[in-house]
């Protein structure tokens, strides 16, 4: 808890986030069963996710590279602001135009694309805040929001949209958004550091995956990642669960889509003993192939209590996996580099679910929504294994 007691803006900064994400897990939540109730198809769920993908990498580029140039406060809170347009955006068009489904596929790319634009911004405010000694307890503070939200967002959207609505959902989450901005402006100013405040904004872009094609640790930290998240995470195949598969309703859904959060919120309040662990890359392969056995599982067995376990199982893996993957590559890069890394690690861990979205999509389209999550699992375990042969250095690393 020392980040929380002796610094200011990471306070702030935890306040802000507590209230937006529980606001953005509702919206995460809305858009899939919108679209399921719309169309009722996997398929059509999986390519609103992706539609988003262009948006998301292109905010998160561009927040990146000004993240390097401009105060990372004031873009924070313009971003914040954005985000609210949007989701107000959304709340409107499920309400006053019954959810076209065209608006709401631009209403949803737009807000992703605005998400992307902070997400490495606020990633890299944390190092700077906080000081080394103290990065694996931010981070594990950072991991109690970000799993809080989806547990408490998603039980609470599926209950939100089978009493009041899914506009509902959008319209928390706009007003969340602004409270983040608020609490952001309370922040001191972040300037930049180093000469890149100059460069030109494609040079610095550019320069970022330079970097990273020049370190082999930050490859195998987005690598392993995106195995995960796009063989592993059937969160599209969620709507047709409920419904066909486990005959249930919105409550089911919100159910299924909490589940990875709560064990992920159990897993964030025992971390301290992540502090301890030296053989950092070796343990990140293991947890992600628990995970990929537990997708494994989910898909076999069709009683609801024991999927519900299963992915709660997957969300305490992954809360493994992302502390001591951001503790290494936050240690591996400087800091003039850090919002545009930072920006190339928002595009894998948020990119990568949707194209997963659009894998499982596909695939249960082509098959089932069971042979879909099987294939999955089985295939994020095997990409483990290949990375580990093709990046043997990632599995002996060590903290010095």
């Amino acid at each position: 808890m020392r980040p929380l007691r002796e610094n200011r803006n990471f306070r702030l900064l935890f306040i802000g986030q507590l209230v937006s994400v529980l606001g953005s897990n509702l919206t995460l939540v809305a858009i899939p069963f919108e679209v399921y109730q719309k169309t009722h198809s996997s398929l059509w769920v999986g390519l609103a996710s992706l539609f988003q993908l262009p948006c998301l990498i292109a905010g998160a580029l561009w927040g990146g590279a000004m993240g390097d140039r401009f105060d990372r406060r004031t873009l924070l809170v313009v971003g914040s602001l954005v985000s609210a347009t949007f989701s107000g955006a959304l709340a409107l068009n499920a309400s006053v135009l019954h959810g076209n489904v065209p608006l709401l596929f631009v209403f949803a790319a737009i807000s992703a694309g605005a998400g992307g634009f902070t997400g490495p911004i606020r990633s890299a405010a944390i190092p700077k805040m906080v000081g080394g000694e103290q990065l694996i307890a931010a981070y594990s503070l950072n991991q109690i929001i970000m799993n809080l939200g989806p547990f408490l967002g998603a039980a609470l959207a599926g209950e939100l949209i089978a009493t009041v609505g899914i506009a509902s959902c959008y319209s928390i989450d706009a007003f969340s958004f602004v409270a983040l901005g608020f609490f952001t402006f309370l922040m001191s100013p972040m300037k930049p550091e180093g000469e890149h405040a100059g460069t030109a904004m494609l040079r610095a872009i550019g320069d970022g995956f330079r970097y990273v094609r020049r370190n082999a640790i930050a490859q195998a930290v987005y690598l392993v990642d995106l195995n995960a998240m796009v063989f592993g995470l059937p969160r599209a195949l969620f709507p047709a669960m409920a419904l066909t598969v486990y005959h249930g309703g919105p409550r089911t859904f919100g159910l299924l889509a909490a589940a990875p959060g709560a064990g992920a919120l159990v897993m964030a309040v025992l971390t301290g003993w992540i502090d301890r662990v030296r053989r950092q890359g070796r343990l990140i392969a293991l947890v992600v192939i628990g995970w990929g056995a537990a997708m494994t599982l989910l898909g076999i067995v069709h009683v609801l209590w024991f999927g519900l376990l299963c992915l709660a199982v997957a969300g305490a893996t992954d809360v493994i996996s992302t502390i001591l993957r951001n503790t290494v590559l936050q240690n591996a890069i400087t800091d003039e580099f850090r919002s545009r890394i930072s920006s190339v690690q928002m595009a894998v861990v948020t990119g990568g679910p949707r194209l997963g979205d659009a894998e499982s999509g596909v695939v249960a389209s082509l098959t089932s929504t069971e042979i879909s999550i099987v294939s999955g699992g089985l295939a994020c375990i095997v990409g483990v294994l290949v990375l580990l042969w093709r990046r043997p250095s990632f599995w002996k690393h060590d903290v010095a």
